[in-house]
């Protein structure tokens, strides 16, 4: 306490000092201090602070108020969109695969004998026929076993006959009893032998005109001829891989896969007796390369893959396709004629489920959830929500609403997805035509709330 008030007298007396006035401890108390007037900034602090405060309240009111005005403009603002009008068509189920191009004959062509490759009858990337000459083994070795076998015919041909002979005598000498039985029954077992070794001559003469028909080689069937692997002068062996491989390339066909799931939809029209098509389409499935008939349906499924392979025949006449060249197949299953259909675009996805928005006479929008089917293109099959008639928007979905007001251009309203030309004079409206369609199906955007 004593500390305290020592202090406080000195800082007033520091302070009576400043003020010209001196501290009298010999009276014992306070001296009385003149009043200071009072300052003029704390008004103006006051005032600023309120007006801060002010100010801060109406900025917290302003953003807890913009929100609302803002949805409430954007209810009552028309949205720019474009629409279809919902009609009647045909729809093709079409199953896309994964092929590959494979050659109905492919044949590796090898010897068979051995021997030194005399000559070669065929420049690579030539187009041959069944029967045309492909290469000579040297013949010579096989024609002179030929010669050789064909001289032991001779011979054994000569005990043949002489074994005959003796035969023919021992016969008669049996009748008269002039010699013994068995030595004539010994004369038709030796007969039966010469007989063995003739055949047994012949067999190997007729061996050696085999090989001298090996030695000359020939196409087995139509196609194309390959890079030559063996060069004349070599020694070829019925062991090396072969001289040359020919591909049959008129007609060709394409092995592809497809899901079990369609096999009864598939042997339904085999049986039916009708020719499914198939479509042959680029590595990038967008460029069309030819048109085939589905030709074999394989015996089994694939168990690790649920797949069964299927094979299509194609005419190939402009040589587009090419051995195991990667391509996509498009099968068509059948065609779906007079069916409601839907642009691809219109289809949006959330929490309804699959639903457009269709637009009522009042350019007012409603979600309308609809059953699709199977999808052709950029169109789809409806089965059920939509009727021929109705128009659906198809372009500007993501900024609506269930029950918004819509705005459709001149040039807005749309045939099956594709743009009704504007009338002359016309101007089309930035938003007026649809965008173009996907396949992908997956979710798009502009969910509505839950209706």
């Amino acid at each position: 306490m004593d500390d305290w008030t020592h202090g406080a007298k000195e800082a007033l007396n520091e302070t009576l000092l400043r003020d010209g006035t001196a501290f009298r401890e010999d009276k014992g108390k306070l001296p009385e201090v003149k009043a200071r007037p009072r300052s003029l900034l704390r008004p103006i602090v006051l005032l600023g602070i309120a007006v801060l405060l002010g100010f801060g309240i109406y900025r917290v009111a302003t953003a807890l108020r913009a929100p609302k005005e803002t949805g409430a403009d954007q209810q009552t603002a028309p949205q720019p969109v474009g629409v279809a009008t919902i009609g009647t068509g045909d729809i093709k189920i079409v199953v896309t695969a994964l092929g590959a191009v494979t050659p109905i004959a492919s044949v590796t062509i090898k010897t068979q004998v051995n021997g030194q490759l005399l000559e070669v009858g065929f420049k690579e990337g030539q187009w041959v026929k069944k029967g045309d000459f492909l290469a000579q083994i040297d013949p010579r070795p096989y024609q002179l076993l030929e010669a050789q076998y064909e001289g032991q015919l001779v011979h054994d041909q000569g005990l043949l006959d002489q074994a005959k002979m003796d035969l023919a005598r021992y016969e008669t000498l049996v009748k008269q009893n002039s010699i013994a039985r068995q030595q004539a029954e010994d004369q038709i077992y030796l007969v039966k032998q010469y007989e063995g070794s003739v055949k047994l001559d012949q067999a190997q003469i007729d061996n050696q005109k085999l090989n001298l028909i090996y030695a000359h080689i020939v196409s087995p069937v139509d196609g194309r001829i390959g890079l030559r692997m063996v060069d004349p002068g070599n020694f070829v062996q019925t062991t090396d891989p072969g001289l040359v491989v020919v591909d049959q390339m008129h007609p060709i066909s394409v092995i592809f896969i497809v899901p079990e799931d369609d096999i009864p939809e598939i042997m339904t029209a085999i049986h039916a007796g009708t020719a499914l098509e198939v479509k042959a389409y680029d590595r990038a499935n967008v460029t069309y390369i030819a048109t085939g008939k589905v030709s074999a349906l394989d015996s089994q499924i694939d168990p690790t893959t649920g797949t069964v392979k299927l094979r299509a025949d194609f005419d190939n006449l402009d040589d587009k396709l090419f051995p195991n060249q990667f391509v996509n197949a498009r099968l068509m299953l059948k065609t779906l004629h007079g069916v409601v259909t839907l642009p691809s675009n219109a289809v949006q996805r959330g929490a309804p489920g699959t639903f457009v928005y269709l637009v009522g006479a009042d350019d007012t929008v409603s979600v309308r959830t609809v059953s699709l089917g199977p999808l052709d293109g950029d169109k789809y099959a409806v089965n059920s929500g939509l009727t021929p008639g109705d128009r659906v928007v198809v372009d500007g979905a993501d900024r609506l609403r269930d029950g918004a007001k819509v705005l459709i251009p001149a040039s807005g309203d749309v045939s099956d997805g594709r743009p009704i030309q504007p009338a002359d004079g016309e101007t089309p409206a930035k938003n007026g035509s649809p965008k173009k369609s996907h396949r992908d199906h997956g979710n798009q955007s502009g969910s509505p709330d839950q209706p």
